[in-house]
């Protein structure tokens, strides 16, 4: 069951692709669903500024093919991404190893625009295509007891020259609570702009948690797990004090070593002034309840 989420951000607030901006318009959500439409605060939406497809495309964190913001596009063009499979297992009814094609066929793929914050102060807004990861979930059957979901992304020495370096344990590794990843925000994107998703932006299959710091959105996913104990991540792992397992956009809680009350826009220019960031990065409304009687500071 897919159309859960009504979408109110537009062409006017991503990145422009002249063949696509008078297309048609996003695909609305159906009613009745328990959600309400996405805030907009008029300072933000003001504030926001068109990026180029390039710039969506060419500025990523991907560190199994380098460290720096265009390293992923200049060398992810190695990793093959057909054919591919996720093997999914743990506490669900059928596991095995699935065919991309396979899913795809099975599932119903819906333009989403985004924010998308990254934990290091930046923002774009990213119009993705995907279907509900609530969906991949439940057609592998997710069993009594269940309680996380986690994730990880190939691990391919000969594709993917970024791994010789020991920046994080390999292979990269996420995880969600089941309420998160069965939230209707939640999905797995394989298209940007109607254009199947670039290898540097995760392909085949990459998953999006608008309200969560980018690192959460594991790209190229290979193997879902469903388990009834909360699963490693690798930034938490890495540095524990930096990143922890939430991870979720929160203006009033710092990383260690910078202010995460503010974001620079990508393509705002030299001189662009840092706008607030919003709680939740703005979806405070539709997934603040999920936290409801934590420590926000304290589960971050």
């Amino acid at each position: 069951m897919a159309h859960r989420w009504t979408n109110t951000l537009t062409h006017a607030d991503v990145t422009p692709r002249v063949a696509f901006l008078n297309r048609r318009q996003v695909m609305a959500g159906l009613a009745g669903v328990g959600l309400a439409g996405l805030a907009r605060p008029a300072a933000a939406q003001e504030a926001l500024e068109p990026n180029t497809w390039e710039e969506i495309t060419s500025y990523n964190n991907y560190y199994e093919f380098g460290t720096r913001k265009d390293d992923p596009a200049k060398y992810a063009h190695t990793l093959v991404t057909e054919p591919w499979s996720v093997t999914i297992d743990g506490l669900v009814d059928k596991p095995g190893e699935y065919d991309f094609k396979d899913i795809m066929s099975e599932m119903t793929v819906e333009e989403r625009i985004y924010r998308f914050r990254c934990v290091e102060a930046w923002s774009m807004v990213v119009p993705w295509n995907g279907f509900e990861l609530a969906d991949l979930l439940n057609m592998a059957g997710v069993q009594e007891g269940a309680k996380y979901v986690a994730f990880e992304t190939a691990y391919r020495p000969d594709e993917m020259p970024g791994v010789q370096f020991p920046i994080l344990e390999w292979p990269y590794r996420e995880g969600l609570r089941l309420d998160e990843a069965m939230h209707p925000l939640t999905i797995m994107a394989t298209g940007i702009y109607d254009k199947p998703i670039p290898n540097q932006n995760g392909a085949p299959l990459r998953l999006v948690v608008p309200w969560k710091y980018g690192f959460k959105s594991i790209k190229s996913i290979v193997r879902i797990t469903i388990s009834d104990v909360e699963p490693p991540t690798s930034w938490n792992m890495s540095a524990p004090r930096e990143y922890g397992f939430y991870s979720n956009v929160n203006p009033n809680v710092d990383h260690p070593r910078w202010s995460q009350a503010s974001e620079r826009q990508i393509g705002g220019g030299l001189f662009a002034k840092r706008i607030p960031t919003l709680m939740f990065n703005g979806y405070e409304e539709e997934v603040g309840g999920l936290y409801d009687g934590m420590d926000l500071k304290e589960f971050y």
